[in-house]
């Protein structure tokens, strides 16, 4: 009988990908007003109920971000715009935007971020003085900005003190509100320094649920382009090392082998802190729509 054991094969290990879909359930997408348009309707390409971020540019009128939220609400979705504090004036203009967009979108949740401009506008300057301001009572989810690969906006001599400071202060304040929060980070290329990041923020005390950034199908020169300008850090090295490669340097990159090894790893360790999968359209929002639908279903 032993030795019939010791001939028996082993189990097959499941592939790395099978873990995906289960990995994919409830991610959510962003877009912008003028991408939205290019889209006849959000319902016959996302699952119903789909959170969608609202990227609000500098610039970008805030008739036009309500409309893309009533739309989206219409359409069977869970808008979720941007506050970027430093885009913002002053309490009487931050008020009148979630008015706005309560009345007239349902809108129910935010992602609370400094912004992307190098001077703020007005009396804002922070994700916190935001949050602190007591204007998001009562919205059911506030999301916060992380950065795996560090951000050199918050921390310039390229360390992690302010950007860990901030997460610090975020989590505080999740635990003295009823809001529902998370960490929707910036997108990445490489499974390992995220696997690396989560497990600091957590040994650091920072227990907000994350919710990781990747990058949609995409031309690698798209890609590429958007993650200098985007401040990518080490898993841009995943990107150059694609485009040595002749083979492959015409061929869209997808996202599936990066999340398919966060997904074995959550696997493996159910109380890894990432819960939840943001997708940033880089390469179009049907591409990424088709490929979530893709990855989102169960193999044979």
């Amino acid at each position: 009988m032993a030795l019939l054991n010791f001939l028996r094969p082993a189990p097959a290990t499941p592939p790395r990908d099978a873990h995906l879909p289960a990995f994919l359930q409830g991610a959510s997408i962003e877009v912008m007003p003028r991408t939205a348009e290019k889209v006849e309707d959000f319902a016959a390409i996302l699952p119903r109920g789909t959170r969608v971020y609202i990227a609000h540019i500098d610039g970008t009128p805030i008739a036009d971000m309500v409309a893309t939220a009533a739309r989206l609400r219409a359409e069977g979705m869970e808008p979720m715009p941007h506050f970027p504090a430093r885009i913002i004036a002053d309490r009487a203009t931050l008020d009148d935007w979630i008015a706005r967009y309560r009345g007239e979108a349902d809108a129910r949740q935010g992602l609370i971020l400094a912004g992307g401009v190098p001077q703020a506008a007005g009396d804002f300057e922070t994700s916190m003085q935001l949050l602190g301001s007591g204007a998001f009572d009562g919205f059911e989810r506030l999301h916060v900005a992380g950065h795996p690969e560090g951000n050199r906006d918050i921390d310039p001599d390229g360390g992690e003190a302010g950007v860990s400071e901030a997460l610090r202060w975020k989590t505080e304040f999740a635990r003295r509100t009823d809001a529902k929060m998370a960490i929707a980070t910036q997108f990445c290329f490489e499974a390992g320094p995220v696997i690396e990041w989560a497990e600091a923020i957590r040994a650091a005390g920072v227990d907000l649920p994350v919710h990781i950034g990747v990058a949609g199908p995409a031309k690698l020169q798209t890609l590429i382009k958007f993650a200098i300008a985007c401040g990518v850090g080490p898993s841009l090295r995943v990107l150059q090392r694609r485009a040595a490669d002749v083979t492959k340097l015409l061929l869209p990159f997808e996202p599936t082998e990066f999340l398919s090894d966060l997904a074995a790893h959550k696997a493996a360790h159910p109380e890894f802190a990432i819960e939840g999968v943001h997708i940033f359209p880089l390469g179009g929002i049907k591409a990424s729509a088709s490929w979530l639908d893709a990855n989102s279903k169960d193999q044979e």
